[in-house]
């Protein structure tokens, strides 16, 4: 199987599938993904019936034209079982929680291929989306952004992950094990999603916004959300401006002209200009397009 791309998504917003309320306003919160939770959500005596609510809600959270995601419940009386009911044209990927096994998220994507063939899926249909949740997890960072085709892209859970850290879910404490995530993120061509701060601070909405900002410096391309509010600024700072366009347009049109008359390097508006900088530009004109911006 070919390695699936990140499809763009700037905002992925939890949503408790088994809470119909939720489900049926989804749509209208402006999020690129739902992500329809079987985990925290659901108390332990609701999986089964969660379980039967995915597919109904996948096709209701995405009338709009947003995507249905589910994460699954890593715990092994579970995750077989939330994958085989997630399996379906109108679900795009699985969240993958707590992860700390290759092995584990190579059987799944094996489990994953096996439905997709028996209910008339092309193989490739359904991505995975991993979650490092445990100081166990990050000298694996680099096996399990490298574990399988299916992985589009990685996050820090910062509130789970603090907790196994003993330490406060605060943007100083959370900038390294982000970084760490990012950096493999890039090593293994996946894309980074996340922020340096708590996924559960949404109180003070500038802070957040001075937070968004600093995690698109860092190169992060999108996150997860748990409230509305936080959908509308992620999807304003991680949204290309058209002067941002228009700059990463000439820059490259410069550097090309450049290498014409067979220079490695070039000024542009002040700045020079080599490859690297082009593969910035170039990778901001790909989100661009991916978003229709």
């Amino acid at each position: 199987m070919q390695k699936i791309s990140y499809p763009g998504w700037r905002t992925a917003l939890f949503i408790p599938v088994h809470i119909e309320k939720f489900v049926a306003k989804a749509h209208t919160r402006g999020a690129d993904a739902y992500i329809l939770d079987l985990e925290d959500s659901v108390p332990l005596a609701q999986k089964a019936e969660a379980r039967e609510c995915v597919i109904p809600a996948a096709k209701v959270v995405s009338q709009g034209g947003a995507d249905a995601l589910v994460r699954i419940n890593l715990d092994a009386r579970f995750a077989l079982l939330d994958i085989e009911a997630s399996i379906d044209e109108s679900v795009k990927a699985i969240v993958v929680p707590k992860v700390e096994s290759e092995a584990q998220i190579r059987d799944f994507s094996q489990r994953i291929s096996q439905l997709e063939k028996d209910k008339g899926l092309p193989e490739g249909h359904t991505a995975l989306i991993l979650m490092v949740e445990s100081v166990d997890a990050l000298p694996k960072l680099d096996a399990l952004a490298g574990s399988d085709p299916r992985v589009v892209a990685m996050i820090l859970g910062s509130e789970d992950f603090s907790a196994t850290a003993g330490m406060q879910p605060l943007p100083q404490t959370l900038l390294l094990p982000n970084q760490m995530v990012a950096l493999a993120c890039r090593r293994a061509n996946i894309m980074p999603l996340g922020f340096p701060g708590s996924i559960a601070d949404y109180s003070d909405l500038e802070a957040f916004r001075k937070t968004i900002q600093f995690a698109k410096q860092l190169g992060f391309v999108g996150a997860f959300c748990i409230h509305p509010k936080q959908v509308a600024v992620i999807n304003e700072e991680l949204t290309p401006t058209a002067m941002e366009v228009e700059n990463a347009q000439g820059l490259i049109q410069a550097f090309e002209a450049g290498l014409a008359a067979g220079k490695g390097a070039v000024e542009y508006k002040g700045k020079m200009i080599d490859l690297p900088v082009v593969e910035r530009a170039k990778e901001l004109l790909r989100n661009a397009q991916a978003l229709g911006a």
